[in-house]
């Protein structure tokens, strides 16, 4: 079954727009504080407009990784780069030793990786408050601090994890899993431009007749 988390993390049956899905936290329920709980059920009453994904912003970090959309990996000795079909976003992760930025909130987090054995483990820090981890509505602050762990575990198949931290918006850590196949039959990586794609079904550009190739 194709994984589905990018709906809701948590096992769900299908609704508008969200196909039905098998969850991937471990243990199956999310450590909300109260406080916190309260806000994601408002997520989810509106999840057709507030969702960030539903307004072209980037996915953070973890969401990217298990967006349906998919994605390449390039390694050198410094850094592991990651290009993305969606809106052609794309990750680095330095494996250099050097540290992250202090004060400065990213999009997608900033990526320090080390290698433990055959497990790429890449700590995730200085995130926006405004990515959500699916349409579900669950969501963190800017305290989030991602741990991710990825492990080959044949030619074809990652094993990934990713263990979210929020004492704002968390009790506890908690952890999702799945694994990750490579498409043996893609030559190339395509793209999908959101927010041209929606300006385009919109109407909400003005067409250039010397661009434009009429019906």
């Amino acid at each position: 079954m194709r994984n589905r988390a990018a709906y809701d993390l948590r096992d769900h049956a299908a609704r508008y727009l969200m196909p039905p899905g098998a969850g991937v936290v471990v243990g199956g329920e999310i450590p909300y504080l109260p406080a916190a709980a309260k806000q994601r059920d408002e997520n989810f009453a509106k999840r057709y407009t507030d969702d960030p994904l539903a307004n072209c912003y980037l996915p953070g970090v973890p969401r990217i990784m298990y967006l349906e959309h998919p994605f390449e990996i390039f390694q050198t000795t410094e850094l592991v780069a990651m290009a993305f079909e969606w809106t052609l976003a794309h990750r680095v992760i330095y494996t250099d030793g050097s540290k992250a930025h202090d004060g400065i909130e990213f999009w997608m987090g900033d990526s320090r990786g080390r290698w433990e054995g055959d497990t790429l483990v890449v700590d995730v820090t200085n995130h926006n408050d405004r990515t959500w981890f699916d349409m579900a509505g669950d969501f963190h602050s800017e305290q989030l601090h991602v741990v991710e762990r990825y492990t080959m575990k044949d030619a074809n198949t990652i094993q990934y994890e990713a263990t979210m931290t929020d004492p704002k918006v968390f009790s506890r850590p908690w952890t999702i899993a799945m694994p990750f196949y490579r498409h043996i039959d893609m030559p190339r990586l395509l793209e999908y431009h959101c927010q041209a794609e929606k300006e385009e079904a919109n109407g909400d550009f003005e067409r250039d007749p010397r661009t434009w190739y009429p019906k």
